[in-house]
């Protein structure tokens, strides 16, 4: 991996851990909080591509799992993967490697901002998508809810994702027109 790789996967790896240190939101009903590690990782995604997002967020998980306090609440340790909200994190992983897939394929480089823009928003989505798939089944089997009860559980955080993915899709733009990354 060249050095500027390097330096990009390692920068956004601390840009989720910074994101983190934000104090979680509680939800009522959910033993899953209001992060903005998604926004961390739909920002790897539509920046770094989806190769160097999913190493960002590799290595993210990475200093959790070995025990840096580096998850919301100055969690860390291989338990948390363990507990309700660990298909969430897998789910990350998994979503920065979508988000960064369709941003190459809907947000192209190009002088027309708004389709940049809806392109970032659409990739965006796409990795919110991904991350519930993934966290909401893995919250049921841990919490011992039917799926159905953990989908619902889940709805309050919907639009807070959604405003998140709305403000991924835009900083990704800005940031796209002052500093072009090779993955994209």
């Amino acid at each position: 991996m060249r050095t500027r790789n390097t330096v990009s996967v390692a920068l956004f790896a601390a840009l989720l851990v910074v994101l983190s240190l934000v104090p979680p939101i509680p939800m009522p009903g959910v033993p899953v909080p209001v992060t903005l590690q998604l926004l961390g990782v739909i920002l790897a995604g539509c920046l770094l591509g989806p190769v160097r997002g999913a190493l960002a967020v590799l290595l993210y998980l990475v200093l959790a799992a070995i025990g840096l306090p580096v998850l919301p609440g100055g969690r860390g340790g291989l338990g948390v993967f363990s507990g309700p909200t660990g298909g969430f994190l897998v789910g990350m992983l998994v979503g920065a490697a979508a988000c960064g897939a369709l941003a190459r394929l809907t947000a192209p480089r190009g002088d027309n901002p708004f389709v940049a823009v809806v392109g970032n928003f659409l990739a965006a989505l796409a990795c919110v998508v991904v991350v519930y798939a993934i966290g909401t089944p893995w919250l049921a089997a841990v919490a011992g809810i039917d799926n159905g009860k953990a989908m619902l559980g889940m709805l309050p955080f919907i639009p807070v994702d959604v405003a998140k993915a709305g403000v991924g899709a835009l900083v990704a733009y800005r940031v796209q027109r002052v500093w072009p990354m090779d993955g994209r």
